[in-house]
């Protein structure tokens, strides 16, 4: 072996130590997510269920605004600094902020005060996040060989909903384990929906014992010891206009297309099931961790398919395939689940002002009547038995396999479209701003249209047109950065 090759062995540690720090922040940032309906109405005034669960979004939303600048914070010290430094901070902020949500006071408790520290504590998750997922892709990329990049970096992309997925398990276990009221904190005392949060502690402990004896990363350190890192990565990134460009295509020609696709096939599928067709909680929480789990190993084989086929048809053919089926899937999840949910009525709360959402379904008269509770299982046995389950879990599973399209190649395609010195810095703002600003705030979008228009299916234009976009223009104006060695810097 020369001096530049790494062993096998060696490209594993690598994965392992980025994926399962990577994996734990991305549990902490979306268990926050996946307890919607039972945090919401503890956090914000009681008397409109509807208002505290959009507001609770649109807390859930901010995380996502802010992570474009954590990516400019963050990826700049990985620029300056070190890959390795950026990780570890980062991986710090994130798991101290989720643990304190876990200990934070409810509305009942500290009044005003409680949405107000809550809002702040998902700014710094969403800032530590920012400064991640970048990090750990550079990182991994510049360990590997050149012509296996979509194949190693897709373990980091796995990370993202192997992490949504670990956030849905830890509940579903918790919640298995005691009863409603306890788990939601209405039985007096420890509300159990603290313990996935107060859990982050632990896994974060773990990841960083492991992150701590990671080494820099050699394309970094040759640079370093050579002279050419960057003295203002932020300059060079977006004030000259052949990287900048770079950052425009990528965004509008790749990342906002695939933030939507990802965050539609999971979290909207989530709280679509839940809010709209009115699902049990815990049933609607089996059924996307069963798709999820189900699609994971796609994220590899699209990866690795990436490094035979090109980065760029693979990404925008899922963009694709989204635009096409979405409507056709979410006609076919209303009418698997049973609820018969044809629309929703929404009426102003004249004490707040907020609007409330009722799901409304046609009963044997066909006549309009609040939808009941459908699919109300708390085992998972008895919900597999369910055949309107498994169509359900085929209905979300194709989503994610779209999921899988776009985001199991993005990294290697980030990492290879900016030169090394600007590289952390350079990537992590398109990706963020896709994933955060368009992706993030689709289910904010998406159900609030839904309950201003009363058509369940209205939330799905906004992903539709976002990834119509990224198609046409990533099809003219995105190249095709497959075969480029990470030591390139023609950007």
């Amino acid at each position: 072996m020369t001096d530049n090759e790494i062993s096998k062995a060696r490209i594993w540690q690598v994965i392992g130590a980025s994926a399962v720090g990577t994996m734990i922040e991305w549990y902490d940032f979306y268990i926050f997510g996946s307890l919607t309906t039972t945090i919401a109405p503890l956090f914000y005034p009681p008397e409109n269920q509807t208002f505290a669960y959009i507001a609770y979004l649109a807390t859930f939303a901010v995380g996502f605004v802010v992570r474009p600048f954590g990516a400019l914070f963050f990826g700049r010290i990985g620029d300056l600094v070190g890959r390795k430094y950026g990780l570890l901070v980062t991986l710090l902020i994130m798991g101290g902020a989720t643990a304190l949500i876990g200990l934070l006071p409810t509305y009942s408790q500290i009044g005003i005060a409680a949405p107000i520290i809550l809002l702040l504590i998902r700014v710094l998750q969403g800032l530590a996040l920012g400064g991640q997922y970048g990090g750990a892709a550079v990182y991994v990329a510049e360990h590997v060989p050149d012509n296996k990049r979509g194949f190693y970096t897709s373990f980091i992309q796995i990370t993202a909903s192997l992490g949504f997925f670990l956030s849905l398990a830890v509940i579903l276990i918790v919640q298995n384990a005691m009863s409603p009221d306890q788990f939601a904190g209405k039985a007096g005392g420890f509300g159990g929906w603290r313990i996935p949060f107060l859990l982050s502690l632990l896994l974060v402990g773990v990841s960083l014992y492991i992150r701590l004896r990671m080494k820099e990363s050699p394309v970094f350190e040759q640079m370093k010891s050579a002279g050419m890192t960057s003295a203002n990565p932020l300059v060079e990134a977006f004030t000259r206009w052949s990287n900048l460009k770079r950052v425009l295509i990528s965004l509008l020609g790749a990342t906002a297309g695939q933030g939507v696709v990802w965050y539609t096939g999971q979290f909207y599928a989530l709280f679509y099931l839940q809010s709209v067709l009115n699902l049990n909680a815990t049933s609607a929480n089996y059924i996307v961790a069963i798709a999820l789990l189900l699609g994971m190993p796609f994220f590899v084989i699209f990866g690795a398919l990436s490094d035979r086929l090109g980065r760029k048809w693979i990404i925008l053919a899922g963009c694709l395939l989204a635009v096409l089926t979405y409507l056709p899937i979410y006609h076919a999840m209303q009418s698997a689940a049973g609820s018969n949910v044809v629309t929703v009525t929404s009426q102003k709360d004249p004490a707040t002002g907020a609007i409330k959402l009722t799901p409304q379904s046609l009963d044997e008269t066909k006549t309009l009547t609040a939808t009941p509770k459908v699919l109300p299982y708390t085992n998972i046995g008895d919900l597999l038995s369910n055949r309107s389950a498994w169509t359900l879990i085929l209905l979300v599973f194709v989503q994610v396999l779209w999921v899988t399209m776009v985001y199991g190649p993005i990294a290697a395609y980030l990492v290879e479209a900016f030169a090394p010195k600007i590289r952390y810095t350079a990537l992590s703002l398109p990706y963020h701003v896709g994933n955060g600003v368009f992706g993030g705030l689709l289910p904010l979008i998406g159900l609030s249209v839904v309950a201003q228009t009363g058509n369940i299916y209205a939330g799905l234009y906004y992903p539709m047109i976002v990834a119509g976009v990224t198609f046409i223009f990533g099809a003219i104006f995105l190249r095709d950065t497959h075969g480029h060695r990470t030591e390139e810097a023609d950007a």
